[in-house]
């Protein structure tokens, strides 16, 4: 990674920093970035002596799951037997795939990939073969300063990965993710993200998928507690006969901000696409989505659908939503849309009605809201973000005075 760094430093001090002066962050308040400078070698982190042991080998989740920790300091897989039909890239692979993926989806000079470019001495990059089936797991809590993670995955031909991943903040700081996936012909990725974070740390991550034609991608975002975060999915379908399928859910209390940035390219025909972001902004809050759909003249009857709603549970709380499509193509079926909308009096009024007290009513509605996200991620992933635990994410009173406590305990049974 060495020569990844300094390409990464040179282009870092090169660019100037993001600000509500640009347009694609005009909405983002990176205040909470001021304090750390990554040039410094302070904010290059190294990792941190009291960092607790790597959970890695089999996982609790059960049988022919493997569990990693990402920390960007240490190697993930020193000590680590891989499955029969995964393999880590060669330094030759390694230096021809590394970046390959984020050119291809137009974000390799992004700043905040720059950023990790530049910070970044440690890489997690796998092969998974062809018709091979793999279940991982990637854990990672960020402590105090910078915390650069980088994972590439190349799927060959008709391999099969569930890829569950958690991201959490014990201190102030930043984290920094990218990830890049190539998916071969007829490959499959499941991919359930969990980042629960606090108010005085930041998350910025792009993850960046290339599908050739047959392959499925299935992408599961769920964000909350997070000072600032912001998350860029970008997609590109190489030749068109892909299928693609984006689920996200942020929640934004106190004065948190939470960013979703979704590209989604058609480079050929009879592609598809299903998107559903939700949003749950309360307090001072503010949620911002803008997702970019392109169908140019060569992706002829691509079908795309994408939806973005959105939850205000306050009047100091903010929604910011942008889905927009470019479409060229003559044959194509493409719809998107937006809503945001309060809790119904109508739909609290019933519940009450039938003996539900109210704070019990309003978290059950919240529940239902987010439970059409929740319920798509993986099964293991879906263990790391307990309902409860999602809207008061950041683990305080003040989080809890602003709407989110929930009053659940006696309806254990409901829901997922």
């Amino acid at each position: 990674m060495a020569a990844v760094q300094g390409r990464g430093r040179e282009a870092l001090a090169a660019l100037p920093a993001p600000s509500r002066r640009q347009e694609a962050w005009r909405f983002t308040d990176l205040a909470l970035l001021v304090g750390l400078d990554p040039k410094s070698s302070a904010a290059l982190s190294r990792g941190d002596a009291t960092d607790a042991p790597a959970p890695q080998g089999p996982s609790p989740s059960g049988p022919g799951t493997l569990r990693l920790k990402l920390d960007g300091s240490s190697d993930p897989l020193a000590g680590v037997v891989l499955p029969a039909g995964v393999s880590p890239l060669s330094e030759s692979e390694l230096g021809l795939a590394l970046g390959h993926t984020l050119a291809a989806t137009g974000c390799e000079q992004h700043w905040p990939v720059e950023l990790n470019h530049a910070c970044a001495s440690q890489v997690l990059a796998l092969r998974i073969a062809s018709r091979s089936q793999m279940s991982l797991e990637l854990v990672s809590d960020a402590a105090a300063g910078l915390r650069p993670l980088r994972v590439l995955l190349i799927l060959e031909e008709k391999a099969q990965l569930q890829l569950c991943q958690r991201l959490t903040a014990s201190g102030a700081g930043l984290t920094s993710l990218v990830i890049e996936a190539h998916l071969g012909r007829g490959a499959r990725l499941e991919h359930g993200l969990v980042a629960l974070g606090q108010p005085d740390a930041a998350l910025l991550a792009h993850l960046a998928l290339e599908q050739e034609p047959e392959s499925d991608v299935s992408l599961v975002a769920v964000s909350a507690g997070w000072g600032v975060s912001r998350l860029e999915p970008r997609i590109v379908q190489v030749d068109g006969s892909a299928t693609t399928t984006l689920r996200g859910l942020q929640v934004v209390a106190g004065d948190q901000i939470a960013d979703t940035h979704s590209h989604m390219a058609f480079g050929g025909p009879e592609g598809q696409l299903d998107q559903l972001h939700k949003a749950v902004a309360d307090g001072r809050g503010r949620s911002v989505f803008n997702g970019a759909v392109r169908v140019p003249r060569a992706a002829q009857r691509t079908n795309a659908a994408q939806l973005s709603r959105s939850l205000l549970l306050s009047d100091r709380a903010r929604i910011d939503t942008k889905p927009e499509l470019e479409i060229v193509a003559d044959d194509v079926r493409c719809a998107h849309g937006a809503t945001v909308s309060c809790l119904q009096q109508d739909e609290l009024f019933y519940l009450q009605s039938r003996g539900i007290a109210a704070d019990q009513a309003s978290a059950l509605l919240k529940r239902a809201f987010c439970e059409e996200v929740l319920r798509e991620l993986p099964a293991a992933a879906r263990q790391w973000c307990p309902f409860e635990r999602l809207l008061a994410a950041d683990g305080s009173e003040a989080g809890r005075a602003d709407g989110f406590g929930l009053g659940l305990e006696g309806l254990e049974g409901e829901g997922g």
